[in-house]
């Protein structure tokens, strides 16, 4: 039976992984707490059927979502994670031609004997393998599929997706298969840090939600969920103030073309601190902010945060 026939598929972004949850690969996975908007925008992805666009600075949750929205909805999560070489075809199927040629020449020179092995190699199927695209459409369970920070491939790498996209199909000339995507269509991700336009046809194609970035109540939020911490923990509530601030100087500083602090290097410093005795802890934030490595990244913005907050120390460097 088919998806569309059984109940339909909502994320409500309340079903959370227990602690120490880790998925069939490993990974540990956290609390994700979508806003009402996110929400929203993801379940208009599901029952429209169309690709969900996210966009957001580095570090705000983008990636996470779709493992969050897999496992809330028990489905197949398949990422697609994007590079400067990545191409359209190799997410939908690769075709290993230069293998066969060498098993055929291998075949007619009798140094490959067996039948079943003569069978397969006459098989161009063999040498056909499945991209995370192709794996998607060809799910028996509706799949999750993340294409991950797609505006680092060739500008040419949106538009080669528009007929698999727009119509769930594609053909594998090689071997003849017609593949069609009809019941079990998956619920696509798309994620993009806005390193370059992604094309108007392929935008068309998709539904689009920005994920701003959160307040200070929201990070606190995130940072109980993920620690289990009390949300009156005042190294909590310390250590967001001063993240914000740094953000807040560094904005004025560099403006929109410099990087910021992320929520992701919030919990990464925020994991560091927790470990450390409190009241010591606590006593260092309010002299400096210690463990800069986790947060700042380069050396231009450590030297605006000595400027702002310790200038004799920033003469000395």
């Amino acid at each position: 039976m088919s998806n569309k026939a059984n109940k339909p598929l909502k994320y409500t972004g309340t079903i959370q992984p227990p602690k120490g949850y880790r998925d069939e690969n490993g990974q540990p996975l956290y609390p994700y707490l979508p806003k009402d908007e996110l929400i929203e925008a993801v379940n208009l992805a599901i029952t429209l059927e169309r690709p969900l666009l996210i966009k957001g600075e580095p570090g705000c949750g983008k990636t996470k979502l779709a493992r969050a929205v897999a496992y809330e909805l028990d489905l197949p999560y398949i990422p697609w994670n994007i590079k400067s070489t990545s191409r359209a075809q190799d997410g939908i199927y690769t075709y290993d031609a230069v293998a066969r040629l060498r098993d055929a020449q291998l075949a007619s020179a009798g140094r490959i004997t067996e039948s079943e092995e003569i069978k397969r190699i006459n098989d161009p199927k063999t040498y056909r393998e499945w991209g995370p695209l192709g794996k998607a459409f060809q799910s028996e369970k509706r799949a999750v599929l993340l294409i991950d920070e797609i505006d680092k491939a060739d500008i040419d790498f949106p538009n080669d997706l528009l007929l698999e996209l727009d119509e769930r199909r594609f053909t594998v000339a090689e071997t003849k298969e017609e593949i069609f995507c009809q019941d079990n269509s998956p619920i696509i991700f798309i994620t993009s840090n806005d390193e370059k336009d992604l094309p108007d046809a392929f935008l068309r194609r998709c539904l689009f939600h920005y994920i701003e970035f959160p307040n200070q109540d929201r990070l606190i939020e995130i940072l109980t969920n993920r620690f289990e911490q009390s949300p009156d923990n005042p190294l909590i509530n310390a250590a967001t103030e001063h993240f914000l601030e740094l953000r807040e100087i560094l904005q004025e500083e560099k403006g929109d073309a410099g990087k910021k602090v992320s929520t992701s290097e919030l919990i990464d410093w925020f994991d560091i601190l927790h470990r450390q005795p409190q009241d010591e802890i606590l006593a260092k934030l309010n002299g400096q902010l210690p463990y800069l490595g986790t947060l700042l990244k380069s050396w231009d913005d450590r030297r605006i945060y000595l400027r702002q907050f310790q200038p004799d120390e920033e003469e000395k460097e």
